[in-house]
C-alpha cells in the first residue's frame, strides 16, 4: 500500500510539472504570436491621442493579438513614416491626407479621432477680436502654411473683410502663451487643449471656430491614418487595430477621469489638471453625432477637397472615395 501512495505521489508531482510547463508553454506561444506594430503621433501626447493609450494600457491592442508601440514623431512626420511603410499606423489630418493624395502619396483615413472640427483662431479678449471682420489691422501667428491663409481669407469674406489687412507672418513651434503676449494678435488653436488651458490660467480668450462660419472647413482633425499597401496586405491587422482603438476611445468616452489618469501615466511630463480638463471636454466630442466613433462621411471628404479647390490649393485630381474608410470599423 504504501508503494502504491508513493507512485501516486510521484504521478501528482509529473502531472503537476507537465501543467506548469503546458502553461508556461502556452504563455510563450501566446507572446510569440502579438505582431509588432507601430503607431506614430502627430505631436506631443495629448488628449487627442488618449484612446490609443487606454487601448494599451487596458491590453485592448494584446486582446486583438498586436504588440503596440506609440512613438512620437521626430524630424520626420506621421504622414512621411506611414506613407513610406516605416510606420504603420499614424496619427493624421484629413487636409494633410487630401494634399498627399494629389500628389500620389498612398495615405488612408481608417477612423475619425474627433467627430467634428473643433479648431479655430483664438486671442486674449483684450485684442478686441470678436469676428473675422476683426482680423483686420492685426498680426497672426502661423507655421507658414498656405492654407492658413485661404482659411483666414476664407472667414474674412463672410463678413467683406480684406485679407490682405491682416499681417501674417510664421511664428512656427513658438508657445500660443508667449507669442500673444508679444508680436501676434491671434493664432489658430484646438480648444480642447490650448483653449481648455487658457481657462487653467485664468486668461479669458476671444474663440472663433471655423465650423461657425463654413460647413466645407467642418472636417475630419485628427484622423488615425495608414498607407494602401498595409491595407491591401494585411486587413486584417487593420481590423485589428482599428477595433483596439475603438475600444480605448470608447472608454475615454464612458470614464474620462480614468482614461485622463491612464495618459498621464503615460506621459508623466504633462499637467495632470490640464489632462483631467482637457479629457472632460473631448468626452462627448469625439463621437458626438456620429452613429459610433470614428466613423467618416463622404461628404466631409468632398466639402473640404472642394473648398481647396476654389482656392487652388490642390494641383491634381483628388478622388475623395480613395482617402478614407469605414470598412475596418467594428460592425
Amino acid at each position: 500500500m504504501k508503494k502504491f501512495y508513493m507512485f501516486l505521489l510521484v504521478c501528482i508531482l509529473v502531472l503537476a510539472g507537465c501543467q506548469s510547463n503546458n502553461s508556461k508553454d502556452a504563455k510563450e506561444t501566446s507572446k510569440k504570436k502579438l505582431k509588432k506594430v507601430t503607431v506614430v503621433l502627430d505631436w506631443t501626447p495629448n488628449t487627442n491621442h488618449t484612446g490609443l493609450y487606454v487601448a494599451k494600457d487596458q491590453g485592448y491592442f494584446k486582446e486583438q493579438g498586436l504588440d503596440v508601440e506609440i512613438i512620437q514623431p521626430g524630424d520626420t512626420g506621421a504622414d512621411q513614416l506611414v506613407a513610406s511603410g516605416k510606420a504603420d499606423f499614424g496619427v493624421s489630418y484629413q487636409e494633410g491626407i487630401t494634399q498627399a493624395r494629389v500628389q500620389g502619396v498612398p495615405l488612408v483615413s481608417i477612423a475619425a479621432v474627433i467627430q467634428h472640427n473643433t479648431s479655430g483662431f483664438a486671442s486674449p479678449v483684450a485684442k478686441n477680436i470678436q469676428t473675422p471682420k476683426d482680423f483686420e489691422g492685426k498680426t497672426y501667428g502661423g507655421w507658414g502654411s498656405p492654407v492658413e491663409k485661404a482659411v483666414i481669407d476664407s472667414l474674412m469674406k463672410t463678413e467683406n473683410a480684406d485679407v490682405k489687412k491682416v499681417d501674417i507672418i510664421n511664428a512656427g513651434d513658438a508657445d500660443f502663451f508667449t507669442m500673444v503676449k508679444k508680436d501676434v494678435d491671434f493664432a489658430w488653436i484646438y480648444y480642447g487643449w490650448t483653449g481648455v488651458e487658457a481657462e487653467l490660467r485664468g486668461e479669458k480668450l476671444n474663440m472663433i471656430y471655423l465650423t461657425d462660419y463654413s460647413k466645407k472647413l467642418d472636417y475630419y482633425t485628427p484622423v488615425l491614418a495608414t498607407n494602401e499597401k498595409m491595407i491591401q496586405n494585411d486587413p486584417e491587422t487593420v481590423k485589428a487595430f482599428v477595433k483596439a482603438a475603438s475600444q480605448g476611445y470608447q472608454y475615454a468616452i464612458d470614464q474620462p477621469d480614468k482614461a485622463a489618469d491612464i495618459l498621464i501615466k503615460a506621459a508623466p511630463d504633462l499637467d495632470p489638471k490640464l489632462v483631467k480638463k482637457s479629457q472632460q471636454w473631448l468626452a462627448d466630442k469625439y463621437q458626438d453625432d456620429a452613429k459610433q466613433w470614428g466613423e467618416q462621411k463622404l461628404e466631409v471628404w468632398e466639402n473640404y477637397a472642394n473648398w481647396m479647390d476654389d482656392h487652388g490649393l490642390l494641383e491634381g485630381k483628388f478622388d475623395p472615395k480613395k482617402a478614407f474608410t469605414n470598412d475596418f470599423l467594428p460592425q
